[in-house]
Protein backbone atom coordinates (compact mmCIF):
# COMPACT_ATOMS: atom_id res chain seq x y z
CA UNK A 1 0.00 0.00 0.00
CA UNK A 2 1.37 3.39 -0.97
CA UNK A 3 -0.56 6.44 0.17
CA UNK A 4 -0.06 9.96 -1.15
CA UNK A 5 -1.63 13.21 -0.01
CA UNK A 6 -0.80 16.88 -0.36
CA UNK A 7 -1.70 20.16 1.25
CA UNK A 8 -1.53 23.76 0.09
CA UNK A 9 1.12 25.77 2.00
CA UNK A 10 -1.10 28.77 2.61
CA UNK A 11 -0.21 29.80 6.15
CA UNK A 12 -1.05 28.36 9.53
CA UNK A 13 -3.34 25.38 9.96
CA UNK A 14 -6.66 25.62 11.74
CA UNK A 15 -8.70 23.10 13.70
CA UNK A 16 -10.64 22.01 10.62
CA UNK A 17 -7.40 21.00 8.84
CA UNK A 18 -6.14 19.14 11.89
CA UNK A 19 -9.28 17.18 12.77
CA UNK A 20 -10.51 16.83 9.21
CA UNK A 21 -7.39 15.42 7.56
CA UNK A 22 -4.08 15.62 9.35
CA UNK A 23 -5.01 13.52 12.36
CA UNK A 24 -6.03 10.80 9.91
CA UNK A 25 -2.69 11.17 8.11
CA UNK A 26 -0.90 10.57 11.39
CA UNK A 27 -3.04 7.50 12.08
CA UNK A 28 -2.28 6.13 8.60
CA UNK A 29 1.41 6.73 9.15
CA UNK A 30 1.30 4.90 12.47
CA UNK A 31 -0.58 1.92 10.98
CA UNK A 32 1.74 1.37 8.01
CA UNK A 33 3.64 -1.92 7.82
CA UNK A 34 7.15 -2.46 6.46
CA UNK A 35 5.88 -2.86 2.88
CA UNK A 36 3.83 0.33 2.89
CA UNK A 37 4.68 4.02 2.73
CA UNK A 38 3.07 7.43 3.18
CA UNK A 39 4.06 10.38 1.00
CA UNK A 40 2.97 13.83 2.20
CA UNK A 41 3.87 16.85 0.11
CA UNK A 42 3.48 20.60 0.27
CA UNK A 43 1.87 21.74 -2.96
CA UNK A 44 3.97 24.82 -3.66
CA UNK A 45 3.78 24.32 -7.43
CA UNK A 46 0.01 24.46 -7.14
CA UNK A 47 0.28 27.65 -5.08
CA UNK A 48 1.59 29.70 -8.01
CA UNK A 49 -1.94 29.93 -9.45
CA UNK A 50 -2.38 32.68 -6.81
CA UNK A 51 0.03 35.61 -6.68
CA UNK A 52 2.24 35.64 -3.62
CA UNK A 53 5.45 37.44 -2.79
CA UNK A 54 8.57 35.27 -2.95
CA UNK A 55 9.34 35.53 0.76
CA UNK A 56 5.72 34.79 1.68
CA UNK A 57 5.68 31.59 -0.36
CA UNK A 58 8.95 30.37 1.13
CA UNK A 59 7.76 31.16 4.65
CA UNK A 60 4.44 29.40 4.07
CA UNK A 61 6.16 26.22 2.89
CA UNK A 62 8.46 26.09 5.89
CA UNK A 63 5.70 26.92 8.36
CA UNK A 64 3.39 24.30 6.90
CA UNK A 65 6.15 21.72 7.21
CA UNK A 66 6.64 22.78 10.84
CA UNK A 67 2.90 22.52 11.47
CA UNK A 68 2.63 19.01 10.00
CA UNK A 69 5.57 17.79 12.06
CA UNK A 70 4.10 19.41 15.18
CA UNK A 71 0.83 17.56 14.50
CA UNK A 72 2.62 14.22 14.39
CA UNK A 73 3.93 13.61 10.87
CA UNK A 74 7.24 11.80 11.37
CA UNK A 75 9.75 12.62 8.63
CA UNK A 76 11.65 9.42 9.44
CA UNK A 77 8.66 7.13 8.94
CA UNK A 78 6.92 9.08 6.16
CA UNK A 79 8.21 10.99 3.14
CA UNK A 80 7.64 14.72 3.69
CA UNK A 81 8.70 17.16 0.97
CA UNK A 82 7.64 20.10 -1.16
CA UNK A 83 6.89 19.70 -4.88
CA UNK A 84 9.43 22.22 -6.14
CA UNK A 85 12.27 20.06 -4.78
CA UNK A 86 11.10 17.23 -7.07
CA UNK A 87 11.11 18.51 -10.70
CA UNK A 88 9.50 15.26 -11.87
CA UNK A 89 6.11 16.68 -10.79
CA UNK A 90 6.27 19.46 -13.38
CA UNK A 91 7.80 17.19 -16.01
CA UNK A 92 5.14 14.51 -15.72
CA UNK A 93 2.37 17.11 -15.65
CA UNK A 94 3.51 18.38 -19.05
CA UNK A 95 3.64 14.85 -20.45
CA UNK A 96 0.12 14.17 -19.15
CA UNK A 97 -1.18 17.34 -20.79
CA UNK A 98 -0.92 15.40 -24.03
CA UNK A 99 -3.30 12.76 -22.66
CA UNK A 100 -5.78 14.87 -20.67
CA UNK A 101 -8.69 16.32 -22.65
CA UNK A 102 -10.09 19.86 -22.56
CA UNK A 103 -13.59 18.46 -22.18
CA UNK A 104 -12.53 16.63 -19.03
CA UNK A 105 -11.04 19.79 -17.54
CA UNK A 106 -14.06 21.87 -18.53
CA UNK A 107 -16.19 19.66 -16.31
CA UNK A 108 -14.06 20.24 -13.20
CA UNK A 109 -16.24 22.08 -10.72
CA UNK A 110 -13.31 23.46 -8.71
CA UNK A 111 -12.12 25.54 -11.67
CA UNK A 112 -15.63 26.88 -12.21
CA UNK A 113 -15.92 27.79 -8.54
CA UNK A 114 -12.52 29.49 -8.30
CA UNK A 115 -12.63 31.26 -11.65
CA UNK A 116 -16.22 32.38 -11.16
CA UNK A 117 -17.37 34.98 -13.69
CA UNK A 118 -13.77 35.92 -14.49
CA UNK A 119 -13.08 32.72 -16.42
CA UNK A 120 -11.19 34.54 -19.20
CA UNK A 121 -9.00 36.26 -16.64
CA UNK A 122 -8.11 33.08 -14.74
CA UNK A 123 -4.60 31.68 -15.12
CA UNK A 124 -3.89 28.71 -17.37
CA UNK A 125 -2.35 27.11 -14.30
CA UNK A 126 -5.71 27.15 -12.53
CA UNK A 127 -7.31 25.40 -15.51
CA UNK A 128 -4.68 22.64 -15.81
CA UNK A 129 -4.27 22.35 -12.02
CA UNK A 130 -5.97 18.90 -12.04
CA UNK A 131 -3.38 17.55 -14.49
CA UNK A 132 -0.57 18.49 -12.11
CA UNK A 133 -2.61 16.86 -9.35
CA UNK A 134 -2.79 13.70 -11.44
CA UNK A 135 0.98 13.81 -11.92
CA UNK A 136 1.46 14.21 -8.17
CA UNK A 137 -0.39 10.95 -7.58
CA UNK A 138 0.70 8.84 -10.55
CA UNK A 139 4.38 9.70 -10.16
CA UNK A 140 4.63 7.60 -7.00
CA UNK A 141 2.45 4.69 -8.16
CA UNK A 142 0.13 5.58 -5.28
CA UNK A 143 -2.39 2.87 -4.55
CA UNK A 144 -4.55 5.04 -2.29
CA UNK A 145 -5.29 8.75 -1.92
CA UNK A 146 -7.17 10.20 1.07
CA UNK A 147 -10.03 12.24 -0.39
CA UNK A 148 -12.94 14.27 0.83
CA UNK A 149 -16.11 15.01 -1.10
CA UNK A 150 -14.49 18.01 -2.83
CA UNK A 151 -11.60 15.93 -4.20
CA UNK A 152 -13.38 12.84 -5.54
CA UNK A 153 -13.74 14.40 -8.98
CA UNK A 154 -9.99 15.06 -9.14
CA UNK A 155 -9.18 11.45 -8.31
CA UNK A 156 -11.62 10.24 -10.98
CA UNK A 157 -9.84 12.47 -13.50
CA UNK A 158 -6.49 11.02 -12.39
CA UNK A 159 -7.77 7.51 -13.04
CA UNK A 160 -9.13 8.57 -16.46
CA UNK A 161 -5.76 10.05 -17.45
CA UNK A 162 -3.88 6.96 -16.24
CA UNK A 163 -6.20 4.56 -18.08
CA UNK A 164 -6.02 6.52 -21.34
CA UNK A 165 -2.21 6.80 -21.18
CA UNK A 166 -1.80 3.09 -20.43
CA UNK A 167 -4.24 2.17 -23.22
CA UNK A 168 -2.80 4.59 -25.80
CA UNK A 169 0.73 3.27 -25.38
CA UNK A 170 -0.05 -0.34 -24.53
CA UNK A 171 1.91 -0.33 -21.31
CA UNK A 172 0.93 -0.29 -17.64
CA UNK A 173 3.01 2.78 -16.85
CA UNK A 174 0.70 4.03 -14.12
CA UNK A 175 -1.12 2.45 -11.18
CA UNK A 176 -4.79 3.35 -10.95
CA UNK A 177 -5.25 4.81 -7.45
CA UNK A 178 -8.22 4.11 -5.22
CA UNK A 179 -9.78 6.58 -2.79
CA UNK A 180 -8.90 6.13 0.86
CA UNK A 181 -11.86 6.96 3.04
CA UNK A 182 -10.85 7.22 6.71
CA UNK A 183 -13.03 5.32 9.15
CA UNK A 184 -13.45 8.51 11.12
CA UNK A 185 -13.37 11.84 9.35
CA UNK A 186 -14.49 14.95 11.16
CA UNK A 187 -16.15 17.77 9.25
CA UNK A 188 -15.46 20.90 11.26
CA UNK A 189 -17.66 23.90 10.59
CA UNK A 190 -17.26 27.62 11.22
CA UNK A 191 -17.76 28.88 14.78
CA UNK A 192 -19.90 31.68 13.32
CA UNK A 193 -21.98 29.62 10.88
CA UNK A 194 -22.64 25.94 11.46
CA UNK A 195 -23.50 25.44 7.78
CA UNK A 196 -20.13 26.65 6.43
CA UNK A 197 -16.83 24.77 6.68
CA UNK A 198 -14.14 26.21 8.93
CA UNK A 199 -11.86 28.04 6.53
CA UNK A 200 -8.80 30.27 6.48
CA UNK A 201 -10.46 32.35 3.77
CA UNK A 202 -13.27 33.45 6.10
CA UNK A 203 -12.67 37.16 6.84
CA UNK A 204 -13.56 36.67 10.50
CA UNK A 205 -10.76 35.18 12.60
CA UNK A 206 -13.43 34.36 15.19
CA UNK A 207 -14.84 31.76 12.77
CA UNK A 208 -11.91 29.39 13.26
CA UNK A 209 -9.45 28.15 15.84
CA UNK A 210 -5.91 28.42 14.53
CA UNK A 211 -3.31 25.99 15.77
CA UNK A 212 -1.23 29.05 16.72
CA UNK A 213 -3.94 30.60 18.94
CA UNK A 214 -2.90 30.89 22.58
CA UNK A 215 -4.92 29.40 25.45
CA UNK A 216 -6.84 32.59 26.15
CA UNK A 217 -7.59 33.13 22.48
CA UNK A 218 -9.01 29.62 22.12
CA UNK A 219 -11.19 30.05 25.22
CA UNK A 220 -12.48 33.40 23.95
CA UNK A 221 -13.38 32.01 20.52
CA UNK A 222 -15.27 29.09 22.07
CA UNK A 223 -17.06 31.43 24.49
CA UNK A 224 -18.19 33.65 21.59
CA UNK A 225 -19.04 30.80 19.21
CA UNK A 226 -22.56 31.01 17.84
CA UNK A 227 -25.02 28.72 19.61
CA UNK A 228 -28.71 28.67 20.55
CA UNK A 229 -30.58 28.97 23.87
CA UNK A 230 -31.78 25.35 23.98
CA UNK A 231 -30.14 22.79 26.31
CA UNK A 232 -28.31 19.79 24.93
CA UNK A 233 -30.52 16.73 24.35
CA UNK A 234 -29.80 13.16 25.37
CA UNK A 235 -29.33 11.97 21.78
CA UNK A 236 -27.34 13.57 18.95
CA UNK A 237 -30.20 12.90 16.53
CA UNK A 238 -32.20 15.52 18.42
CA UNK A 239 -29.67 18.19 17.36
CA UNK A 240 -31.20 18.16 13.87
CA UNK A 241 -31.71 21.72 12.71
CA UNK A 242 -29.22 23.04 15.28
CA UNK A 243 -26.13 23.31 13.09
CA UNK A 244 -23.95 25.28 15.49
CA UNK A 245 -24.79 23.04 18.44
CA UNK A 246 -24.10 19.93 16.37
CA UNK A 247 -20.74 21.36 15.29
CA UNK A 248 -19.55 22.04 18.84
CA UNK A 249 -20.70 18.63 20.04
CA UNK A 250 -18.91 17.06 17.07
CA UNK A 251 -15.66 18.87 17.90
CA UNK A 252 -15.83 17.72 21.52
CA UNK A 253 -16.62 14.16 20.45
CA UNK A 254 -13.71 14.04 18.00
CA UNK A 255 -11.21 15.47 20.47
CA UNK A 256 -12.24 13.10 23.25
CA UNK A 257 -12.73 10.12 20.90
CA UNK A 258 -16.33 9.64 21.94
CA UNK A 259 -19.52 9.40 19.92
CA UNK A 260 -21.79 12.46 19.68
CA UNK A 261 -24.43 10.42 21.53
CA UNK A 262 -22.01 9.89 24.43
CA UNK A 263 -21.27 13.61 24.58
CA UNK A 264 -24.98 14.46 24.55
CA UNK A 265 -25.63 11.95 27.32
CA UNK A 266 -22.84 13.53 29.37
CA UNK A 267 -24.20 17.07 29.05
CA UNK A 268 -27.92 16.31 28.61
CA UNK A 269 -30.14 19.08 29.97
CA UNK A 270 -27.26 21.54 30.31
CA UNK A 271 -26.90 24.69 28.29
CA UNK A 272 -23.87 26.04 26.50
CA UNK A 273 -22.87 28.00 29.58
CA UNK A 274 -21.72 24.66 30.99
CA UNK A 275 -20.66 22.98 27.75
CA UNK A 276 -18.44 25.71 26.30
CA UNK A 277 -15.94 25.83 29.20
CA UNK A 278 -15.56 22.03 28.98
CA UNK A 279 -14.99 22.25 25.23
CA UNK A 280 -12.48 25.08 25.65
CA UNK A 281 -10.53 23.07 28.20
CA UNK A 282 -10.28 20.04 25.90
CA UNK A 283 -9.21 22.24 22.98
CA UNK A 284 -6.57 24.05 25.00
CA UNK A 285 -5.06 20.82 26.34
CA UNK A 286 -5.04 19.23 22.88
CA UNK A 287 -3.60 22.15 20.95
CA UNK A 288 -1.10 23.53 23.47
CA UNK A 289 1.66 20.94 22.81
CA UNK A 290 1.12 21.25 19.05
CA UNK A 291 1.42 25.05 19.25
CA UNK A 292 4.54 24.89 21.40
CA UNK A 293 6.22 22.38 19.09
CA UNK A 294 5.27 24.44 16.03
CA UNK A 295 6.74 27.63 17.49
CA UNK A 296 10.00 25.83 18.24
CA UNK A 297 10.23 24.29 14.78
CA UNK A 298 9.36 27.29 12.65
CA UNK A 299 12.24 29.33 14.04
CA UNK A 300 14.82 26.85 12.73
CA UNK A 301 14.68 27.31 8.95
CA UNK A 302 17.86 25.30 8.37
CA UNK A 303 16.44 22.27 10.18
CA UNK A 304 13.16 22.48 8.24
CA UNK A 305 15.00 22.76 4.93
CA UNK A 306 17.10 19.74 5.87
CA UNK A 307 13.93 17.71 6.57
CA UNK A 308 12.39 18.75 3.25
CA UNK A 309 15.64 18.01 1.40
CA UNK A 310 15.78 14.55 2.94
CA UNK A 311 12.17 13.83 1.98
CA UNK A 312 12.68 15.19 -1.53
CA UNK A 313 15.68 12.91 -2.08
CA UNK A 314 13.51 9.90 -1.18
CA UNK A 315 10.68 11.19 -3.37
CA UNK A 316 12.98 11.75 -6.37
CA UNK A 317 14.30 8.20 -6.10
CA UNK A 318 10.79 6.73 -6.07
CA UNK A 319 9.54 9.03 -8.85
CA UNK A 320 12.43 8.47 -11.27
CA UNK A 321 11.39 5.05 -12.67
CA UNK A 322 7.82 6.24 -13.33
CA UNK A 323 8.97 9.38 -15.11
CA UNK A 324 11.43 7.38 -17.19
CA UNK A 325 8.69 4.92 -18.07
CA UNK A 326 6.44 7.74 -19.29
CA UNK A 327 9.22 9.21 -21.47
CA UNK A 328 10.01 5.77 -22.85
CA UNK A 329 6.35 5.04 -23.66
CA UNK A 330 6.07 8.35 -25.49
CA UNK A 331 9.24 7.72 -27.49
CA UNK A 332 10.97 10.78 -26.07
CA UNK A 333 14.73 10.19 -26.06
CA UNK A 334 16.76 11.66 -23.21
Amino acid sequence: MRVLSGIQPTGNLHLGNYLGAIRNWVKMQDEMDADSACFFFLADLHSITVHEERETRMRNVREMAAALIACGIDADRSVLFNQARVPAHAELAWLLNGTARIGWLNRMTQFKDKAGKNREGASVGLFVYPVLQAADILLYQATHVPVGEDQKQHLELTRDIAMKFNTDFGEDVFTLPDPYIPKESARIMSLRDGNAKMSKSDPSDMSRINLTDDDDGIAQKVRKAKTDPEPLPELAADLAGRAEALNLVGIYATLTEQTPDAVCAQFAGQGFGAFKPALAEVLVETLRPIRQRFIELKEDEAALDAILDKGAAKARAVAAPTLSGAYEALGLMR
